[in-house]
């Protein structure tokens, strides 16, 4: 039976207690927490029906407000001295070739055999289907610890309002024709575990567990969706927008909400992709949803939610941020209110961008001078970029539509069903490609530094505040990992939003914004060498699944 207390936490307080097994994790649906009740808030909800009986909960003890006070730091990050594979189709023939050592032993990061594979159904379906339902007797606590993290007990500011709280997930759950084409990355995992019959109930019994209001999804396989998890994400209570990548890619991105806590304004699906421009010419996309709280207020406010995927490429900084900037321009634009103020905007997904890089620069600082800037740098997904190529001038061409402020210069095309129509661009701008860095403009004034100031033209800015939900760093110093395979170990993933301002200036009025009142920790790399990387017998994306709470004030 499930024993619950007044004061129990919501499903996502749940802590992945360790047993530090060499080699073997366990599920993620066996979530335990040691018993405590200090910095405990009552449950805001009722849990959900479908938490298997046999789990008990109880409460861990999470960290004090403190040890979330701060989301920034000058700290470098130790980045791998390896260049990660890239994610790509490749042919029949590469395929058989990457997945020859595969039939041979496997081996896990330290060179020792891996776990047996789990126990099949006849269909190639794992065990952890059985734990959907119920805990297997003899289950060991889960491999991974992660626990509730408290940033913030603090009340309400005056005149905020009632608050509304709400969870966010996000979450790139690694396509399966994208691992099957990449399987040279997955040499450590047994085969057995990398099967989608495998794969799509951990997958899915996770999200339920983690319980998030809002579900930002990257890497969703079209097929899957439309056949399997759209379903089961409308089983559960949510109503979901779907982007598939442009061209022949299989995948794409999907956002899921709670239809009990919130209602569609509108679905507006961004394409990056622009015939004629060799810099625009990859297939990533994006999804940006504006959602209305039911919470019950006379005017309430709505939150602008953007779920995206970048290029991968490391040493193609500049589609990088030419794309973030697309994307930027959809999300001001939707945001913006008649009254010059914003919507609180949530930006998630996976970024192909490590922390205190130049693009995670731009986007928690909202500037960039980007001139003399190395390509290969944009992204701090490889520590000694090969090439000495630089940013060009100007970063995007002008005939894309878009300011160096990332605001549309021209109405974007007729809308259709709620999803953005781009305009159709053609043609190159002058002088791309240069290696040459751009020089300031002496006839320009930066209007934020008065009169007389001088503008760098390679200077892009956007007019968002946003602030990223992790610090980055545990309290030890080692940096977190949100994506981990035989050859990357690296934070890429984000959930970032626009914190409470107290300005009485736009962007945002006096009290509006999110306050982050929490977090699921993430772990280092020596933890997930531990249990054989990712995926694994029960975690089963190459990502993790990150998950913070807010709470809007208006």
């Amino acid at each position: 039976m499930i024993i619950w207390s007044l004061r129990s936490p919501p499903m996502f307080l749940l802590a992945l207690r360790s047993s530090r097994p060499p080699l073997r994790a366990l599920p993620s649906s066996c979530w335990t927490c040691r018993s405590s009740t200090s910095h405990i808030h009552p449950h805001p909800w009722p849990p959900p029906p479908s938490v298997p009986p046999s789990l008990v909960f109880r409460v861990r003890t999470p960290p004090t407000a403190s040890s979330c006070a701060s989301f920034h730091s000058s700290a470098g990050m130790e980045l791998p001295d390896r260049d990660p594979p890239r994610k790509r189709i490749r042919t029949g023939q590469q395929r058989g070739d990457a997945e020859a050592p595969l039939r041979g032993q496997v081996q896990d990061f330290r060179g020792n055999p891996p776990p047996k594979p789990p126990h099949t159904d006849g269909r190639g379906r794992g065990n952890v289907g059985q734990l959907v339902g119920g805990q297997r007797s003899g289950v060991r606590p889960a491999g991974l610890h992660r626990h509730w993290q408290t940033c913030s007990s603090a009340p309400p500011p005056r005149g905020a309002g009632p608050p509304f709280l709400f969870s966010v997930l996000s979450y790139n759950i690694l396509s399966q024709q994208l691992l099957d084409d990449n399987a040279v990355l997955y040499r450590h995992c047994p085969p057995a575990v990398l099967s989608w019959d495998h794969r799509l109930p951990n997958l899915l019994a996770e999200i339920r567990l983690l319980h998030a209001d809002i579900v930002c999804l990257q890497e969703v396989q079209e097929d899957h969706y439309h056949g399997q998890i759209l379903a089961a994400l409308q089983a559960l209570g949510y109503h979901c927008e779907y982007k598939k990548r442009t061209g022949q890619k299989p995948d794409g991105v999907a956002v899921a909400f709670r239809t009990s806590r919130f209602h569609l304004l509108s679905s507006n699906a961004v394409e990056f992709f622009r015939p004629g421009d060799p810099l625009l010419d990859r297939d990533n996309v994006g999804l940006v949803l504006q959602l209305q709280p039911r919470d019950g207020r006379s005017q309430p406010s709505s939150i602008c939610v953007a779920n995206t995927h970048l290029l991968y490429n490391p040493r193609r900084g500049d589609i990088k941020l030419t794309q973030l900037a697309i994307l930027l321009a959809e999300v001001q634009r939707l945001a913006r209110l008649p009254d010059g103020s914003s919507d609180p905007v949530l930006l998630c997904g996976d970024f192909n961008s490590a922390p205190w890089s130049p693009l995670y620069t731009f986007l928690t600082r909202g500037r960039l001078e980007y001139q003399g800037m190395q390509i290969g740098m944009v992204s701090g997904q490889e520590s000694a970029p090969r090439g000495q190529r630089l940013l060009p001038f100007p970063l995007w061409p002008p005939n894309l539509g878009i300011s160096p402020q990332c605001q549309y210069e021209a109405s974007p095309g007729e809308s259709h069903l709620g999803h953005v129509t781009p305009p159709s661009h053609r043609g190159e701008a002058d002088g791309r490609g240069s290696s040459v860095g751009a020089t300031p403009d002496p006839n320009s004034e930066d209007q934020g530094g008065g009169a007389g100031a001088v503008v760098c033209r390679s200077r892009i800015e956007h007019g968002l505040t946003l602030r990223s939900a992790y610090r980055h760093l545990q309290p030890d110093g080692r940096p977190e990992i949100t994506t981990f395979h035989s050859r990357t170990a690296l934070t890429v993933d984000y959930i970032l939003y626009s914190p409470v301002s107290t300005k009485a200036t736009p962007p945002f009025s006096s009290g509006r914004g999110l306050q982050l009142m929490g977090r699921l920790s993430l772990v280092g790399q020596e933890e997930l060498e531990e249990v054989n990387g990712l995926p694994n017998q029960y975690q089963s994306s190459d990502h993790l699944p990150l998950l913070a709470r807010f709470r809007l004030l208006h």
